[in-house]
Formats: structure tokens, C-alpha cells, sequence
């Protein structure tokens, strides 16, 4: 650990050290590397096959009714202009944000998600794969390590 001059304690107070881990510890607890790696891999599997399964499919603008792409973008147009006269402007930067945000919504609003058609088996796999290695990453971070087990004790007496 780094310690500075004048200090009297490291320098890292909220991560400890790493003299006793082993490289098969997983967030802070002991053991749990193969059920992450187990569960990392089932998750990117799961998450890539479903989001394979998305199509994403833009619009007309139709924002405040029909071909109002153009109102959109007059405070856009308006905060540029002030920034261009003065870059400190208040207002200027405020109309330059929100006309960006009107048009992200737009873009954003007129967004249709499908999920294609696809059998319930191969449903099923992709959401099993995905919450699976989910719960297997949250089990990883688990301790692992075995409880001291009571010796035991003669009860004949």
C-alpha cells in the first residue's frame, strides 16, 4: 500500500490489501471464479441471442402532429445563433440543450421495438441463459468457504 508522508495510515483506507487472496476470489469473498465465469458467459450469450431477436424499426416524425420535424428545430437553431454571438449565454446554451433533447425524444418516440417470432423453446433457452448466469454471478459473490463444523459430541454418556 502507498503510504504518504505525514500520514499515518494507507493511503487506500476503503480497499484493502490483497496479501491474503487468492486469484479464485470473487467481490471480496472467497472462491466463486468458475460460477462468474460460468455465469458471465450464459449472460452474454443469453443477452446476445435476445437483443439477436429485436428489430428496431424508425417512423414518420411525428413529434406534435404531422411534419413537425421542423418546430423542433427552431430552438436548436435559436441557441446556436446565441452561442455564436456570445458563447457565455445563458439562454443560448439552455435553447441548445433542450432542442437537442426535443429532438432526441423525437428520435427516441417514433422508435418501434419488435421481438420476431420465435418458438417457445428457443424462448425459453435465451431467458434461461440470461437469468441464469445472472443468478450464477450473484451466487459467485458469495463466500464459499466452508463453515467450522462442531466437533462432535458423545451423548452415551
Amino acid at each position: 500500500m502507498i503510504k504518504f508522508p505525514g500520514m499515518s495510515r494507507p493511503a487506500s483506507a476503503i480497499l484493502p490489501g490483497m496479501d491474503n487472496r487468492s486469484m479464485t476470489d470473487v467481490g471480496g469473498t472467497p472462491g466463486g471464479l468458475g460460477e462468474f465465469a460460468l455465469g458471465f458467459i450464459m449472460t452474454c450469450v443469453g443477452g446476445y441471442l435476445i437483443s439477436n431477436q429485436v428489430t428496431v424499426i424508425g417512423s414518420y416524425w411525428s413529434f406534435w402532429g404531422a411534419n413537425s420535424f421542423g418546430v423542433t428545430l427552431i430552438p436548436l437553431l435559436f441557441g446556436i445563433a446565441i452561442l455564436f454571438f456570445n458563447g457565455r449565454s445563458t439562454i443560448g446554451w439552455l435553447l441548445t440543450a433542450a432542442g437537442a433533447l426535443f429532438i432526441l425524444a423525437g428520435v427516441i418516440a417514433n422508435m418501434h421495438i419488435y421481438f420476431q417470432p420465435a418458438t417457445l423453446f428457443h424462448t425459453l433457452v435465451m431467458l434461461i441463459l440470461l437469468v441464469g448466469g445472472l443468478g450464477l454471478i450473484a451466487k459467485s459473490m458469495r463466500s464459499h468457504r466452508k463453515p467450522a463444523t462442531e466437533p462432535a459430541t458423545d451423548q452415551h454418556g
